[in-house]
C-alpha cells in the first residue's frame, strides 16, 4: 500500500515537472515569436539584418587602395598649386558599371560647369566606387575634377597626357552642388590626406576603354 507521504511526493514532482514544462514552452514560443517578427521585418526593408554581407555585383572588379599623388610643387606659387580652369580640365567619362547612361548624365553636370568633356564611353570592367585616373601631367587637373565630389578616389596611371579619366562605378556618388564646391580660382587647393610624391608612386597601367564616342579635342 502506498503511503501518503509518498503519492504527495510524486504530486509535488508531476507539478514541478509540469511547471518546468510549462515554462520551457513558453520561452520557446517566445522565441519563436520574436523570431517570426524579426524575419517579417528584414523581409519588408523595415530594418536590415545583421547577419547580411555586403555581396560584390557579379563581374565587378574588387578595388585596391591606391595611394593618392600629392600635388606637385609650382614655382611662384608657395601657398600650393591653384586649381585648373574647368574649360581646360579634359575629361574622358567612361561607364565601369552595368547602369547605362550615366556618363551622359554625368556629362550634363560636368559640360554644365565648363569642363571640357572629350569623350564618353565604356571600359571593359566594373567598379564599386568612381575613379578619377590621370597621369603625372594631370594631377592638377584631377584634383580640380575631385572637388567636384563629396569624395573620390584618385588613381595615377601611366598615360603621357594631361586628359583625365573619370570612370563611374556601381555606387558612384552624383557631383556636389555647384555652391557646395570649394574651389576658387585664388584659392590653392589641398592635398589629400596621407598623399605620395608622384615621383615615389608606381603607376597604374591606364584601362584603355572598350569603346567611345570620338574625342572633341586634341591632348594638351
Amino acid at each position: 500500500m502506498t503511503s501518503p507521504g509518498y503519492d504527495q511526493a510524486r504530486v509535488e514532482r508531476r507539478r514541478r515537472e509540469h511547471e518546468r514544462q510549462a515554462v520551457v514552452f513558453g520561452v520557446l514560443i517566445a522565441f519563436l515569436a520574436v523570431c517570426g517578427i524579426f524575419a517579417l521585418a528584414v523581409y519588408s526593408g523595415a530594418i536590415s539584418s545583421p547577419f547580411n554581407r555586403p555581396f560584390t555585383t557579379v563581374g565587378v572588379a574588387e578595388q585596391e587602395t591606391y595611394p593618392a599623388a600629392c600635388l606637385p610643387e609650382v614655382k611662384g606659387q608657395p601657398d600650393g598649386a591653384l586649381p585648373t580652369a574647368y574649360s581646360d580640365v579634359q575629361v574622358r567619362l567612361l561607364n565601369a558599371s552595368t547602369e547605362s547612361g550615366l556618363a551622359s548624365a554625368h556629362e550634363s553636370v560636368l559640360a554644365d560647369r565648363g569642363f571640357s568633356i572629350v569623350a564618353k564611353g565604356n571600359v571593359p570592367v566594373q567598379l564599386q566606387e568612381s575613379e578619377i585616373r590621370f597621369g603625372r601631367k594631370g594631377i592638377v587637373q584631377a584634383y580640380t575634377l575631385a572637388a567636384q565630389f563629396p569624395e573620390i578616389r584618385l588613381v595615377l596611371d601611366d598615360r603621357v597626357d594631361r586628359k583625365v579619366d573619370l570612370l563611374i562605378g556601381e555606387e558612384f556618388e552624383a557631383p556636389l552642388d555647384v555652391e557646395e564646391v570649394e574651389v576658387a580660382s585664388d584659392k590653392p587647393l589641398l592635398n589629400v590626406e596621407g598623399c605620395v610624391p608622384a615621383a615615389e608612386i608606381e603607376p597604374e597601367k591606364r584601362i584603355e576603354p572598350s569603346a567611345t564616342d570620338d574625342e572633341v579635342q586634341p591632348a594638351k
